[in-house]
C-alpha cells in the first residue's frame, strides 16, 4: 500500500508542476504571437552579418550565460555565434565558498568591467551583439552594450520589459539595456521572473526566463539559417555528437572545428 503521505505530496507537487506548465505554455504562445515578427528581424539581421564573414556574439552573465551556450556549441548550431561566456560572472554553481555566488554578483555590478572584455578582441565591421538579461539593469550587461555600440557594432537584446520598466536603473549613466539596443526582444517574463506563488511562500518560484529565452534562441537559429540558405551562403553545421561514430559527421565536425577557427581570424590580427 502507498503511504498517504507520499501520496498527498506528490499530488500537491503536480498542481503546482501543472500551474508552471500552463502559465508557460500560454507565455510561449504568447511569445508567438506578439514577439514573432522581430525575432525574424533579428535573424534577418544575424543572417546578413555572418554572410558578410561576420560573427554574432551572445553575451550574458548569470544565469543568462545559459542562453549563449544554447545557441553555441550545441547540435544544429552552426559557425558565426560565439558565445562570450566571462567565467567570473557565472561560475557560481557552488554557491558559498570559491566559486561561489557573492562574487558573480558583485562584479555585475562593478562599471568598468564590461569594458575589459571588449578590449581583448579587435571586434569587424560585420559583427554584431546579441545581449540577454532579463532584467536588463546590471552595469555588466549595460556596458556591454553600450561599449558594442560605441564600437560601431549594432546590438539585439532579449530582455524582460516588464521587469525592465519598472526597476530601478543600476548603472551610474541612468541607462538600462533597453536604452542601449538598436532591437528589442521581449522574454515575457514577469518581475522577478518566478510564474508560480505558493501558500506559506512569501517569494515566487518557477523562473520562466529559461524557457521563453531558449526559444527565442532556437527561432533565431533556425530562421538565420534559413535566411543565409535563402541568399545563397550554407551555414557550416555542427553535427550531432551522437553520430560521431558516423565517418560523415565525424568529417563534418572537423569541418566545424576548422570553419570556427578561421572564423574568430580577424578578433586577433
Amino acid at each position: 500500500m502507498p503511504d498517504p503521505a507520499l501520496s498527498n505530496a506528490a499530488t500537491g507537487s503536480e498542481r503546482a508542476g501543472l500551474t508552471f506548465f500552463d502559465h508557460a505554455i500560454k507565455l510561449l504562445q504568447e511569445l508567438r504571437r506578439t514577439q514573432s515578427d522581430v525575432i525574424q528581424k533579428a535573424a534577418d539581421f544575424c543572417a546578413e552579418r555572418i554572410a558578410r564573414g561576420g560573427l554574432v556574439f551572445l553575451f550574458g552573465n548569470g544565469h543568462s550565460r545559459m542562453m549563449c551556450e544554447e545557441m553555441t556549441p550545441r547540435q544544429g548550431g552552426y559557425v558565426g555565434f560565439v558565445a562570450l561566456v566571462e567565467l567570473a560572472l557565472s561560475n557560481h554553481a557552488a554557491i558559498v565558498g570559491a566559486n561561489g555566488l557573492r562574487a558573480p554578483l558583485y562584479l555585475e555590478n562593478y562599471e568598468g568591467y564590461a569594458e575589459q572584455i571588449l578590449r581583448s578582441f579587435h571586434f569587424g565591421p560585420n559583427d554584431a551583439f546579441i545581449v540577454v538579461s532579463t532584467s536588463g539593469i546590471r552595469p555588466v550587461v549595460v556596458e556591454m552594450a553600450m561599449g558594442a555600440q560605441a564600437r560601431g557594432l549594432p546590438v539585439i537584446a532579449i530582455v524582460s520589459k516588464a521587469h525592465c520598466d519598472v526597476a530601478k536603473a543600476a548603472h551610474s549613466s541612468g541607462k538600462k539595456l533597453t536604452d542601449c539596443a538598436d532591437l528589442i526582444i521581449d522574454n515575457l517574463c514577469p518581475p522577478g521572473d518566478c510564474i508560480v506563488e505558493l501558500e506559506g511562500l512569501e517569494w515566487g518560484t518557477g523562473p520562466a526566463s529559461t524557457i521563453t529565452g531558449a526559444m527565442v534562441i532556437n527561432m533565431i537559429r533556425c530562421a538565420t539559417a534559413e535566411a543565409m540558405l535563402k541568399c545563397g551562403v550554407k551555414p557550416v553545421m555542427l553535427p550531432s555528437h551522437q553520430f560521431v561514430g558516423n565517418s560523415s559527421a565525424a568529417e563534418q565536425l572537423e569541418a566545424f572545428y576548422e570553419a570556427y577557427r578561421k572564423s574568430l581570424k580577424h578578433l586577433f590580427e
